[in-house]
């Protein structure tokens, strides 16, 4: 008797584990720091508690704007006029990422907020609201598909095509690095291993092309308004 209400508690809890996960996976609304002052709202669905989800999600850094990522969302339609009531009462700079699968309640919110004035419209082409995007941006459906699960995300340069005259002059080409060449002359001793340079680890960078261009508006904008002291 022992073993079968093991068997069934140990399928229980991983059942439980599972519907956790997927709850966390399809939460309407996730927050995250960018550039240690930027809040990117990630919206998977526009609700009527948006407001609520936003001051849950809020960190206490003093920020200098908010990316509201509206690409392959939807949303309820009661949920439309408090989300733009809201963001009309903060005093936030507001870029608004779209795509061609931003829809219903969320392709509303982000051309009212537009037409409003609110914010700055970022994204695709075939972005399905009544305005263009004020920044558009080219990414294959692929790509951005990862971009939306890992912003770090490097996709695969395209291979370039040489002409066979230009292959077979490769083995003629010195490809010995600046590094190489330093190594080289510590072997021989004429410099010490002290003296080579040692490269700092660089912080990682955002690749998503939207999100990248929505930091570098945030940027131009403190630069131009330095906050003063």
């Amino acid at each position: 008797m022992i073993r079968p209400f093991l068997r069934l508690w140990m399928i229980l809890l991983a059942a439980l584990i599972a519907a956790h996960a997927g709850a966390a996976e399809t939460a309407p609304l996730s927050a995250s720091l960018l550039d240690n002052d930027v809040l990117r709202l990630r919206v998977g669905h526009l609700t009527a508690s948006f407001g609520q989800e936003f001051l849950a999600a809020q960190p206490t850094n003093k920020l200098d704007g908010i990316i509201l990522d509206l690409r392959a969302a939807d949303g309820d339609k009661n949920a439309v006029a408090a989300a733009s009531g809201f963001f009309a009462a903060k005093n936030f700079p507001l870029a608004i990422l779209v795509n061609g699968q931003t829809r219903g309640a969320a392709a509303e919110l982000a051309v009212d907020l537009r037409t409003a004035g609110d914010g700055i419209l970022i994204g695709a082409s075939d972005f399905t609201g009544k305005i263009q995007p004020d920044i558009v941006v080219t990414v294959s459906s692929e790509d951005e598909k990862k971009f939306l699960a890992d912003p770090f995300f490097i996709p695969t340069p395209p291979k370039l095509a040489f002409p066979s005259g230009t292959n077979e002059l490769m083995e003629f080409v010195d490809h010995t690095s600046e590094a190489d060449l330093v190594r080289q002359r510590v072997k021989d001793g004429d410099e010490d291993d002290s003296a080579i340079p040692r490269a700092e680890p660089g912080a990682p960078v955002i690749r998503d092309p939207a999100l990248a261009r929505a930091l570098d508006l945030f940027k131009a904008l403190a630069a131009l308004h330095p906050a003063r002291g």
